[in-house]
């Protein structure tokens, strides 16, 4: 059983969708404080002027918030996403193709950025076939401090093997998941092919959006697993 975990993002990179299809159970872990200007809200596409972000206007309450206590801030967000999306990838090869379903998912009425950024998660998913498992951490009842918890949760899937971004090599306690018998396998984000992507030079830090506009069905070659 491969298991990984990751705090949801607002349309992840392709990176982010590589470790849930390398994963029997992915586990959304918005239980840890919202941090501003960062890849909850937000993220990057490719215009014609160059990286742009999009970013989805929240309210922050209290510097204890945490990721899935945070809700949007006004309601209008996802037209003015919409209408960013269009013109710089109205020209794309397969636009036409994927609007409708991506369109679909901005124009479900939730307020909460959890279940927003899930929501896109899984429909990206589907559209990439990958068919991996997506849980909630508040399911599992974690407990313990912070790599704690993620072998909390990998005791409570009956993991034998769990993948992690490489940021986390500054924390993580490579011994404790040797001595449960669990691997630790190390995200590797290099060598990713190019694609047909709008407006060079070619970036591979965006969007996912960006691969399925550009891609369409071919978009799955593209990742690596």
């Amino acid at each position: 059983m491969t298991v990984s975990i990751l705090q949801s993002n607002y349309i992840p990179w392709k990176g982010y969708f590589d470790i849930i299809a390398k994963s029997d159970v992915f586990v959304i872990y918005d239980e840890v404080q919202f941090t501003k200007n960062d890849w909850r809200n937000r993220n990057l596409i490719k215009t014609q002027e160059g990286l742009q972000w999009l970013s989805i206007p929240v309210r922050q309450q209290n510097l204890n918030q945490k990721i899935f206590e945070t809700n949007i801030s006004f309601n209008n967000w996802s037209k003015k996403h919409k209408s960013t999306i269009q013109t710089n990838y109205g020209k794309s090869t397969y636009f036409k193709d994927f609007k409708d379903v991506i369109f679909e998912v901005y124009d479900t009425p939730l307020t909460n950025l959890s279940e927003i950024n899930r929501l896109f998660i899984e429909k990206i998913c589907e559209i990439c076939e990958i068919k991996t498992k997506i849980i909630d951490s508040r399911e599992l009842k974690l407990e313990g401090d912070k790599v704690g918890r993620l072998m909390d949760a990998c005791k409570k899937l009956n993991a034998t093997k769990y993948i992690s971004g490489p940021a986390a090599k500054n924390y993580m306690n490579e011994a404790l998941f040797s001595e449960n018998n669990i691997e630790l396998e190390w995200m590797d984000y290099n060598n990713y092919k190019e694609y047909n992507q709008l407006y060079p030079p070619f970036e591979h830090g965006v969007s996912i959006l960006d691969l399925i506009f550009n891609e369409g069905p071919n978009a799955r070659s593209f990742l690596k697993y």
